[in-house]
């Protein structure tokens, strides 16, 4: 049997304007399951994460920043990657939250923020969770910088189980291996310490044909969320915020938008559609940075593919709001004009618009 690595071991082992197909506006509905129950009893689900109590019975204690961004995350005002690190993104995340909850919005993490913030929240900030078989078995591929070259792969997976764990826990695989010791193993069976973020069960969706209630359950996003009635871009906070239809804030993500060669466009946008687990039609005429020998090509779906796992397109041609392959550089890089958010965030806003919605950006 191949010994597990250690969590230290995996670790050192580890764009835009696009077109997007099959874009499913049913991923709001129910649909019974379709399996024969002759058939016999169901695999175990291989995103349940079972709990493991921890030795001697006393909670891990974190720190106080960990704890808040934990339960911002809950909140719906997400600081991006949940890492224990004070910062913009965390800063941006707590006035998105005082201004919900009708704190002065200062960006603090200060006593009346931490008591609105932590009021009746009874569940840890981590815990002990063991890697379900299934979860851990992949398949997993090395995803090439090169989009060319990712064209040749027959999906756009995870490059190790580390990095799979880590964006089931809206964490980064630093910070997991910061959680735990050195020595600490990871694959099917191993117990790891992660942010408390609860399990989803697999979603049953009509005309789920890309496999979106496994992706939504594999990010530990949950199907059902609050609707959106529009949505706010705010270049100068770094942020995506969501409205309902009575103007409160219900909502707000963490976004990297736009460059130097492609502005963020201002104004008033709308909502085209939804394109969960989408095909990527990269065109390198429309990438300033394209490598004048690429191609047009064909990428297969993928949370490492250059729009992660959703693409929600825009009335202005060529734009949409998307997931990223690389969550940690949220709200620290540029994009090609585009609205980037973590691949869980992503998730989780494809489940709160629908098409119709209407979009501002602001400076």
């Amino acid at each position: 049997m191949k010994a597990m690595p250690s969590i230290l071991a995996a670790l050192l082992c580890t764009a835009c304007s696009v077109n997007v197909t099959d874009a499913n506006e049913s991923a709001n509905s129910e649909q019974p399951s379709a399996r024969n129950e002759a058939a016999g009893p169901a695999s175990p689900d291989p995103y349940a994460f079972a709990v493991v109590e921890e030795l001697g019975g006393r909670p891990w204690q974190p720190n106080r920043i960990l704890q808040a961004q934990v339960a911002l995350d809950r909140a719906g005002f997400s600081p991006g990657v949940l890492d224990g690190k004070d910062g913009m993104s965390f800063k941006a995340a707590l006035r998105g939250f005082q201004e919900a909850n009708g704190l002065p919005v200062t960006g603090e993490y200060d006593q009346k923020t931490g008591v609105a913030l932590l009021e009746g929240e009874a569940r840890p900030t981590t815990w002990l969770v063991r890697v379900p078989e299934g979860f851990a078995r992949g398949p997993f591929y090395d995803v090439p910088k090169d989009l060319n070259q990712q064209a040749g792969l027959p999906a756009l997976t995870y490059r190790n189980l580390l990095e799979k764990l880590a964006e089931r826990f809206h964490t980064t695989p630093e910070a997991l291996v910061a959680l735990n010791r050195p020595d600490t193993k990871v694959g099917p069976g191993a117990v790891i310490r992660v942010p408390a973020i609860d399990n989803q069960p697999v979603a049953r969706i009509e005309g789920d044909e890309r496999g979106w209630g496994e992706t939504l359950a594999s990010l530990g996003v949950a199907k059902d969320q609050l609707q959106a009635d529009h949505i706010v871009v705010d270049k100068s906070e770094g942020v995506l915020k969501v409205f309902d239809a009575e103007n409160r804030l219900i909502a707000q993500f963490s976004a990297t938008m736009g460059s130097e060669h492609d502005p963020l466009p201002l104004g008033d946008w709308t909502i085209k559609g939804v394109s969960r687990n989408p095909d990527f039609h990269y065109n390198p005429d429309l990438f300033w940075d394209a490598d004048k020998d690429d191609k047009k090509a064909l990428l297969k779906p993928g949370p490492n593919g250059p729009v992660g796992v959703v693409w929600i397109d825009l009335s202005k041609p060529h734009y949409g709001i998307h997931g990223t392959p690389e969550p940690q550089l949220i709200g620290r890089t540029e994009s090609h004009g585009c609205i980037r958010l973590t691949n869980w965030d992503a998730a989780r806003l494809a489940q709160m618009v629908k098409t119709g919605v209407k979009a501002h950006f602001q400076a």
